[in-house]
C-alpha cells in the first residue's frame, strides 16, 4: 500500500468511531507495523491534522476535520455500485429512481480518473425476478414509518386467511424477491412482519405511535439478538 493510501487510510479509521483507536489495532487492520503507523501518524499531525494520542490508550481524531468528500478508493466505489445497482433492481420505483439519481450526481462529481470504476464496476447486483407486486403505496408507508403513525392492515396469510391489524411500522426489509413491513402488532401484541405482496388493504392513520420510531426499532433489534 502506497504511503499517500495508508495516510488516508488512517484517517477513515479514526473518522470510523468516537473511541480511542490504539496503533495496534490500526496496524493490524492496515497489514503494517506499529513502527509504520506511529511514523504515519506523526506525518499527519505535522500536516495539521487534529489527532489527539494518548500512550496506552489510542488515537482520537478531533471534531472539525473532514476529507473532500469524495476521495473514494476503488473497494468503496464497488461498494456504493453494489449497494445502487441492487436498491434500483429491488426496491420500489420511488427509491430505484433515487438509487439512480445518486449514482449520477456521485459520478459527476468524481475525479475523471475514477468514474470508469462507478460506470463499469468489478461488483454488481443481479435484477430480481418475478418479483410480486406490492398491496400498499410503499412510497407513503416509507413517509408513515419516519413521522411514527400507525397503519391498519387488511392482511392475508399463506392459507389466503384474511385479518385486519393495528400496526405500528418499524422498517421496510428487501428480500431478494418480496418486501416485508415488520411492524409491532396490536392484535398479537407483538413484533410481526408483513409481507408487503400479501396486504390486501391499508389504511393510513393520523394517530402516532407511542414513543419513537426509533425507540421501536431498538426495542426489535433487542428482540432479533436475544432470540436469533
Amino acid at each position: 500500500m502506497r504511503k499517500a493510501d495508508r495516510l488516508f487510510q488512517i484517517v477513515q479509521i479514526l473518522r470510523r468511531t468516537p473511541r480511542p483507536v490504539t496503533a495496534d489495532a490500526i496496524a493490524a487492520e492496515l497489514e503494517t507495523s506499529k513502527r509504520s503507523v506511529y511514523r504515519d501518524i506523526a506525518a499527519l499531525i505535522g500536516q495539521r491534522v487534529p489527532i489527539r494520542g494518548e500512550a496506552g490508550v489510542g488515537y482520537v481524531l478531533e471534531s472539525g476535520f473532514d476529507l473532500p468528500p469524495l476521495m473514494l478508493t476503488t473497494d468503496e466505489i464497488d461498494a456504493v455500485a453494489l449497494g445502487a445497482t441492487w436498491v434500483a433492481g429491488h426496491a420500489d420505483e420511488g427509491l430505484a429512481r433515487a438509487a439512480e439519481d445518486l449514482l449520477a450526481k456521485i459520478a459527476a462529481v468524481l475525479p475523471e480518473e475514477m468514474r470508469p470504476f462507478l460506470g463499469n464496476p468489478a461488483a454488481r447486483a443481479v435484477p430480481a425476478w418475478n418479483r410480486p407486486r406490492d398491496g400498499i403505496d410503499v412510497p407513503q408507508l416509507r413517509s408513515w414509518i419516519r413521522a411514527g403513525r400507525k397503519l391498519h392492515l387488511d392482511y392475508a396469510d399463506e392459507q389466503g386467511r384474511a385479518t385486519r391489524r393495528t400496526v405500528w411500522p418499524l422498517m421496510i426489509g428487501y428480500n431478494d424477491a418480496t418486501r416485508v413491513l415488520v411492524a409491532w402488532c396490536e392484535l398479537r401484541a407483538g413484533f410481526r412482519t408483513f409481507r408487503l405482496d400479501r396486504i390486501v388493504g391499508a389504511e393510513f392513520l393520523d394517530a402516532a405511535i407511542p414513543g419513537s420510531p426509533s425507540q421501536l426499532r431498538a426495542r426489535w433489534l433487542k428482540e432479533v439478538r436475544e432470540h436469533g
